[in-house]
């Protein structure tokens, strides 16, 4: 399964990359929304593991962008803000599948990737 990280932070994104490349996975990151969209313009993603506030970009543009691209493939938000709590997010991104706080446990966030992903 392909998983496409997106995240502004190069530490958390390494951290999520090494534990999903030891559970099987193909990893790519991409930090801000221009690298994201220039993957998805080329490259499948099936799962996509995206902060929601990103330094450089819209991390509800990337989410439709994926959308439109790979319809199939599911967005699990990740995020240390309090934006979207009350579950709204899942009314912004059709492809959200899940809404994570960002110090979840790589394991946990694995957990969600076999789960959204099919494995």
């Amino acid at each position: 399964m392909k998983v496409l990280i997106v995240e502004s932070r190069p530490e958390l994104g390494m951290l999520w990359t090494r534990h999903l490349e030891r559970q099987g996975y193909a990893v790519t990151q991409a930090h801000d929304q221009d690298d994201a969209v220039a993957h998805l313009s080329t490259d499948q993603a099936d799962i996509i593991v995206l902060d929601l506030v990103l330094k450089q970009g819209s991390a509800l543009a990337v989410a439709d962008f994926a959308s439109y691209r790979h319809p199939d493939a599911r967005v699990i938000f990740v995020t240390d803000t309090t934006f979207f709590s009350d579950g709204s997010i899942f009314n912004h991104a059709s492809n959200a599948c899940a809404f994570l706080p960002a110090g979840t446990p790589p394991e946990d966030l694995a957990a969600m990737v076999a789960h959204y992903g099919g494995h």
